[in-house]
């Protein structure tokens, strides 16, 4: 007999949110995507009923995208990474537990609207002007490597999930914009920009609210360097607020 495993899902919509159970046949490689694949084809829960297939977001299924961001048995991840053997061997016992972000407006079941994090990349313009003169300055190969590293972040929210400072009372912007704004800062050509996106950085929510508990470091999927980054962008901040004062732009 095939082994089974059990996805206890916290579905619903803002306001009404419930447990359900899947009973599922463990295949091998299998992930917590597929797992959820398998619900759709046949969504019948474990006490027989036939029930609204699940939704969630997906993309890549490589961890590129960051659109399939969740909790995994409490632990904000890729769910295209979880898969599904591990968490049997890692915890023995045939049961997984999947749950939208917290840090983020439901839309249904496993989906959250991440759409401040766009918003917060918009605030410290998380982009470089094109000058439109061809090839650029040429960048050292130390500088290459931390801004590949830098540039891997999917906007996929684990870090926010994770920070005990992203919160209802608080309006800090997080830890991947803070690691963005020493992305493009570090770019020859995009640090010529770099007061527009450290001034935001200054005011509420900016980076004197980070406070440096590190569980991002602990989740970001592509080990992104963000605590180190936040406090090279806080010492860049504070030259930035001293070049204010006396009204030096450069």
């Amino acid at each position: 007999m095939a082994e089974k495993y059990i996805l206890r899902i916290y579905r619903g919509v803002p306001g009404k949110q419930y447990w359900e159970e899947f009973e599922l046949e463990l295949r091998s490689g299998e992930n917590v995507i597929s797992g959820l694949m398998e619900i759709r084809k046949n969504p019948v829960n474990r006490k027989g009923e036939r029930v609204e297939p699940v939704v969630w977001e997906d993309g890549c299924l490589e961890e590129v995208c960051g659109s399939c961001s969740m909790l995994v048995n409490g632990y904000p991840r890729q769910a295209c990474t979880a898969l599904i053997a591990n968490y049997i061997r890692d915890t023995g016992k045939n049961l997984i537990i999947l749950a939208p972000f917290t840090k983020f407006p439901l839309v249904r079941d496993l989906i959250v609207d991440r759409i401040v994090m766009f918003e917060n990349l918009k605030k410290v313009q998380g982009w470089i002007e094109d000058e439109g003169k061809g090839f650029g300055p040429l960048v050292t190969q130390k500088k290459q490597q931390l801004m590949y590293v830098l540039s891997t972040c999917m906007t996929c929210g684990c870090c926010s999930e994770s920070c005990p400072q992203v919160n209802k009372h608080s309006k800090f912007i997080g830890p991947a914009p803070a690691a963005q704004v020493r992305l493009f800062n570090t770019h020859p050509t995009g640090k010529k920009d770099r007061r527009h996106r450290l001034r935001p950085l200054m005011v509420d929510g900016g980076i004197s609210d980070c406070g440096n508990a590190q569980n991002c470091v602990e989740v970001c999927p592509k080990n992104l360097p963000l605590t180190e980054s936040i406090s090279a962008i806080g010492r860049d901040v504070t030259l930035q607020a001293f070049r204010d004062i006396l009204g030096k732009d450069d």
